[in-house]
């Protein structure tokens, strides 16, 4: 299932949510433009866990191994890697700002993001191949919003073979389907990262999103049916 659209209004406007998504394209676009030098670009702010624990060197990082937990929030692969991590976080990380407010949730979203990737390195604490990508920290953002908001309904894009078929159904049957994808995979690949996943980022992410929220919204959220 592919979100399209939340039927969940919200009072702010999302400026750290747009800024997010704008920066990452920014970011995207210059590693494109940098032709053969990507591949150094890329390895030079990603996060490689045997790096973080100082159990090898991997290229020649340009920043510390500890800050590459937040540059590497800002690489991916390719487009389809930018474009469903910020789709997922267009769709649902406005409403996750307006309940804790733009200064809050760009707090919210590098500790969950720095969370992410430290469940990664953990389960693969020798791995040498660089972790790239968003996906932890809006996975963090996805647990916060699947426990405030449960029952909003979502609309989301169905593709069966070549008939797609939108469909209107709750956040917890998306979210939920989501994650049980993710802790799946991490299982049966114990932290891997094969077909160039970090299954267990995502799972780590979600986890501290939905141990966090109620510590970083500054509002009251009743479930919505």
């Amino acid at each position: 299932m592919i979100p399209l659209r939340d039927e969940n209004p919200t009072t702010v406007t999302p400026f750290v949510t747009v800024g997010l998504i704008v920066l990452n394209c920014l970011v995207f676009l210059y590693q494109v433009l940098l032709g053969p030098a990507e591949e150094q670009f890329v390895l030079s702010f990603a996060a490689i866990p045997a790096d973080l624990f100082n159990l090898a060197r991997v290229g020649n990082p340009a920043v510390p191994p500890w800050l590459t937990v937040f540059t590497s929030m800002f690489l991916h692969a390719n487009i389809l890697h930018l474009g469903g991590n910020m789709l997922y976080l267009w769709v649902f990380g406005n409403n996750i700002e307006d309940v804790m407010g733009h200064g809050r949730f760009i707090l919210f979203y590098f500790l969950v993001g720095a969370m992410a990737a430290f469940s990664h390195a953990l389960a693969a604490p020798s791995s040498t191949v660089p972790m790239i990508g968003a996906s932890g920290a809006i996975s963090g953002v996805l647990g916060a919003y699947v426990l405030l908001f449960p029952f909003v309904r979502v609309q989301v894009l169905i593709p069966i073979g070549i008939f797609p078929y939108i469909v209107h159904v709750s956040a917890v049957l998306v979210l939920g389907l989501w994650i049980a994808v993710q802790a799946l995979n991490a299982v049966f690949n114990l932290g891997g990262v094969e077909g160039g996943v970090a299954w267990f980022a995502h799972v780590g992410g979600f986890t501290a999103g939905l141990l966090l929220i109620k510590l970083f919204a500054r509002q009251v959220v009743r479930p919505q049916w």
